[in-house]
């Protein structure tokens, strides 16, 4: 399936979710990529958000049969209070590939954006009124009745896919802009924005859906 036309599919299908995927980046050189160990990293200073996020994503890949970790597992990550430099990111890497790592997927948020949204028609007024009086009357409430609008947050997200095999490095694979309309309930938002990147990287080849990847592991026995 061609890039665009699956782009146009998630976007159908997100459309009426607070969580939609506005465009992506596919490594051109790569037509299908299967991870063995995923490192996931949620960048954000919500800790709840963070954890719950990490945690969703590492099962979603548990559940396909891959090996994944949270960022929380890494020492390193969890122990710094200060920026990493570029040195301390250099180790972090020869750290992973030691550990068997061979991908990261890093999500962030990167911007916001305040929207008001006017309500048309509002109180039944007829369009086509083109006088004065009857556009002010109309308008005017944009000052003077709250309910004549809505405020709400955009925030810009990005999750990209990273190798870090050693002939390659850190070399991006992925990277999908996701934008989070005016979000209310943390695990919703979770649920929706981790379906979505599962979702894309499935239909671009970049993981293999849960039918036709093995799990490494015999799920437990209750009794």
């Amino acid at each position: 399936m061609r890039p665009t036309i699956i782009l146009i599919l998630l976007l159908s299908a997100m459309g009426c979710s607070e969580t939609q995927l506005v465009d992506y980046w596919k490594n051109p050189d790569v037509e299908t990529y299967s991870p063995e160990k995923v490192l996931v990293i949620g960048l954000t200073s919500n800790a709840e958000a963070r954890a719950m996020f990490e945690i969703q994503l590492k099962t979603a890949l548990e559940e396909r049969g891959f090996r994944a970790d949270r960022s929380a597992t890494i020492k390193m990550l969890t122990t710094q209070n200060e920026k990493l430099t570029e040195e301390q990111l250099n180790d972090l890497e020869s750290y992973l590939l030691e550990q068997g790592y061979d991908t990261i997927l890093l999500s962030s948020i990167v911007g916001t954006e305040d929207k008001i949204a006017y309500k048309t028609n509002y109180d039944g007024f007829d369009e086509t009124y083109k006088r004065f009086k009857e556009d002010y009357l109309r308008y005017q409430d944009a000052f003077y009745n709250p309910d004549y609008y809505e405020q709400y947050t955009i925030y810009h997200a990005e999750t990209a896919m990273y190798c870090i095999c050693p002939a390659e490095k850190r070399e991006l694979i992925w990277k999908g802009y996701i934008n989070i309309t005016d979000p209310r309930v943390v695990s919703e938002t979770v649920d929706q924005y981790v379906n979505l990147v599962i979702v894309a990287l499935e239909e671009l080849n970049l993981l293999e859906p849960i039918a036709t990847k093995p799990k490494l592991y015999n799920e437990p026995v209750y009794h």
